[in-house]
């Protein structure tokens, strides 16, 4: 076994560091309008970004999920790209 199989495999090579939430280390609260911080968790196109981009936990990917439909609702953040 040589050394090109191992990399083919894809398995253990590199190891990639686990991300720790923003919100937990800063003790942050995720506010509807705080339109400038849910901005950074919604893509060019209007979407939500998932948690493995956003190394947000689980907890606080919903409650990110629920303030960006909120402000959508309320035309501070927009609902699609123009």
């Amino acid at each position: 076994m040589n050394d090109d199989s191992m990399d083919r495999g894809g398995r253990g090579r590199f190891r990639r560091r686990r991300r720790i939430c923003a919100f937990c280390v800063e003790k942050k609260t995720i506010d509807y309008k705080d339109h400038d911080l849910l901005r950074r968790y919604v893509t060019e196109h209007g979407r939500i970004r998932p948690r493995r981009q956003t190394g947000t936990c689980a907890l606080h990917q919903r409650e990110l999920a629920v303030a960006v439909k909120r402000a959508r609702h309320l035309a501070l953040l927009p609902f699609v790209a123009e």
